[in-house]
């Protein structure tokens, strides 16, 4: 069905008259919007004796001209609304004017080389550079060469231990798939075939020989949507051709998660075996004896991972019995959970360790910002780093024999700055800041608790120009994901510092079902518990009403994958709540979400609708697609993917799409905006972030009733 919106523009100029009076004169931009006709199917699905209809299913065919008219047709319509906004031009050329400053990686040194990643501001992949002790610069791979329209990107790049070779990884649009290409480090030539078809996937050298990396069987019918279930463990000899790899894990263990990784001394193989994003077996393989694969862990109860090794000892970080996570060692001989040590014990703030220069670093996040602890290798507390400022510090890691380490410190109005650390004396220097157009005095960030449906207390953080008045109308933007044990922590960005520019408030809540507090706030919001994530969501938007930083017509909500879960489950339950909401390619449909690509993973954290009864009704109860009703006053919606996301396939987008727009009541325009050769969201090129978050600003504040942006 066609639904129409109109909205009128109503701008101001005056012209002068001779007698030095002015009349009004008013401008009217014409904001109609015609939706495409989406065409329904009979598609029913049967659980557990109910029927559930699937009116859109044909959209899950990326390969259909059909489907591929139908994304060509909304675009014309949303391009054609978002050019019609007065200001768009203006913030786009703000947001890339604040982009443009030079970015530079920390250097990490591989062979007689010093390698680091450079951008010159907007250019749309950062370029891999090396030095020699000389000093002399070149580009070593840069791969803005890669294709002319950006969307070709570079992913992994892996040396050999001595640095002699090198293994880079490209994505083309955006996709999970990859290609590795294989180099001499010293004359860039390329040797040996590319490897082809690879998936979540690492490469790790063993000694000058290959290396070890992991793949999926190509998937029949489409490679961006079709379901990948089975990983597997490979080892790439040089000189070989690929159909000549080995399996060394995978192929009688069905895994759907399978990696693998060399200790620094590359003498053990290290395996991890998982089903889903929670939980994995560890196994290691003595390279030294080309012994057999040895079970360290046998079942998907925690996850763990070896940090490093001396000898037959070994550190490794866990949150087997330590929910926040501690470091343990063991012996190869007595390898098995019984005869862990605790190395670094758990405490009440949440773990994450690295190591470099012969020391460990213990990053403790209270409260979902950092504090760092730098122990030695007999467990010995060695200091408290002193940091910058209250935010987030990341790095520290390198070789042991790095005598100087690098780590990033960020925070909502602090732009990410790189600072080296000598690790004998504790002293840190900063080693580059950003030159960015944005003055971060003006700004101020606070930290609140509120209180959310069942009386837990979530964490949020509230970040805006110093002075604004608190009086109900500022343009505000509610950030969240919850979900998948990942935290969310404070960081800087441009788009950000953007939206704060203009008078913005930018909210981020720390929900249950991430990691900010450890595993069991990871559990408290996943599959039955699932509900608690969007409860603290609504509750944060309720206490930004509360506290009049905002109200419900200068509220939105954004989020992306998992969060645009969140923001379309929010969005259909209260959708009085909000004027905005961003899903952003959002995990939407939830009983059909399993059945692509490599999304049966991710059922610890969502249940599947065909486990029982019971998980079905629940996911059925909230599913965004599932739940939109006919005549509801939805917010303004714009709903952003990619065409080439085989993560997120786009069709959780297009279906929630179609059904809004079918269903919407009132004036609120439902708009979905489709990157075309565009993934998930890694490797997209500048100018294309640039564009895309320009976009969401301005569809926002003009749906605020925003007419002009702040001088």
């Amino acid at each position: 069905m066609n639904k129409y919106v109109t909205l009128l523009l109503a701008t101001t100029a005056f012209v002068a008259c001779k007698k030095e009076e002015t009349k009004e004169k008013v401008v009217m931009v014409d904001m109609n919007v015609n939706y495409p006709e989406t065409k329904k199917v009979d598609s029913v699905d049967a659980y557990f004796g109910e029927e559930v209809k699937d009116p859109y299913r044909w959209l899950e065919d990326d390969k259909s001209a059909e489907t591929e008219a139908w994304v060509k047709a909304q675009n014309e319509v949303t391009f054609g609304y978002l050019k019609k906004i007065p200001f768009r031009k203006e913030l786009k050329e703000r947001m890339e004017k604040l982009w443009n400053y030079e970015k530079i990686s920390a250097p990490f040194k591989e062979g007689k080389f010093t390698y680091f990643y450079k951008n010159d501001g907007l250019q749309n992949q950062s370029v891999l550079y090396r030095k020699e002790e000389s000093g002399k610069e070149e580009i070593f791979l840069d791969p803005n060469t890669f294709s002319k329209d950006g969307t070709t990107s570079l992913g992994g790049v892996n040396f050999s231990k001595d640095g002699s070779l090198v293994a880079y990884s490209v994505s083309e649009g955006g996709s999970d798939w990859r290609k590795v290409v294989v180099l001499k480090a010293e004359t860039k030539e390329v040797i040996g075939d590319t490897i082809v078809d690879i998936k979540f996937s690492g490469v790790s050298w063993y000694k000058n020989e290959g290396f070890y990396y992991s793949s999926y069987d190509k998937p029949k019918g489409s490679e961006l949507s079709a379901k990948t279930d089975q990983h597997k463990l490979y080892y790439h000899k040089l000189g070989t051709s690929q159909k000549e790899d080995k399996v060394i894990f995978g192929q009688n263990e069905k895994r759907r998660y399978v990696g693998g990784y060399l200790t620094e001394d590359e003498k053990y193989l290290i395996i991890s075996g998982s089903n889903s994003t929670s939980g994995n077996e560890l196994y290691y393989k003595d390279l030294t004896k080309n012994g057999p694969i040895i079970n360290i862990v046998n079942n998907f109860d925690s996850d763990s991972y070896v940090i490093d090794n001396i000898g037959t000892k070994f550190f490794l970080s866990t949150n087997y019995n330590a929910p926040n996570q501690r470091v343990v060692t063991f012996d190869l001989a007595k390898p098995k959970q019984a005869n862990w040590v605790d190395f670094i014990p758990e405490t009440e703030n949440v773990l994450s360790i690295s190591g470099g220069s012969g020391f460990f670093f213990a990053e403790y996040m209270k409260d979902a910002v950092s504090s760092i602890k730098q122990y030695d290798y007999d467990g010995k507390l060695v200091r408290d780093v002193t940091l910058p400022g209250v935010g987030t510090a990341g790095g520290f890691g390198g070789k042991k024999e790095a005598t100087t380490l690098y780590y990033s410190f960020t925070n909502y109005t602090t732009p990410g700055t790189i600072y080296s650390y000598d690790p004998k004396t504790g002293k840190s220097e900063v080693y580059k800041k950003p030159n960015v157009d944005f003055k971060s005095e003006d700004y101020e960030s606070k930290q609140v608790f509120y209180t959310s449906k069942d009386g837990t207390k979530i964490p949020m953080i509230i970040t805006h120009k110093k002075g604004i008045e608190l009086n109900g109308k500022n343009p505000t933007m509610l950030y969240g994901y919850g979900g998948f044990n990942i935290s969310l922590t404070p960081s800087f960005s441009i788009a950000n510092a953007v939206w704060l520019e203009n008078g913005g408030i930018y909210a981020v809540a720390n929900l249950r079902g991430g990691g900010e507090y450890g595993k069991k706030w990871h559990n408290a919001g996943i599959q039955t518990q699932k509900q608690n994530v969007f409860d603290d969501f609504i509750a944060a938007a309720e206490y930004l009403i509360k506290e009049k930083y905002t109200t419900s017509d200068y509220l939105a909500i954004s989020g992306r994958s998992n969060g645009g879960l969140l923001v379309g489950a929010t969005m259909t339950q209260r959708p009085d709540l909000m004027k905005v909401a961003l899903p952003g390619v959002g995990v939407l449909d939830m009983l059909r979400y399993h059945t692509f690509t490599a999304g049966a993973g991710w059922a610890y954290d969502y249940g599947t609708a065909e486990q029982n009864a019971g998980m079905f009704n629940y996911l059925k109860g909230y599913s965004p697609v599932h739940n939109v009703k006919v005549g509801t006053k939805y917010p303004a919606t714009l709903i952003t993917t990619g065409d080439h996301d085989d993560r997120v396939v786009p069709a959780h987008s297009f279906k929630f799409a179609a059904e809004l727009q079918a269903k919407q009541t009132g004036d609120n325009p439902v708009l979905i905006r489709i990157d075309v050769n565009a993934g998930h969201g890694a490797g997209k090129s500048v100018n294309a972030i640039i564009e895309e978050y320009a976009d969401m600003q301005v569809f926002t504040l003009y749906n605020m009733g925003i007419r002009e942006l702040k001088k």
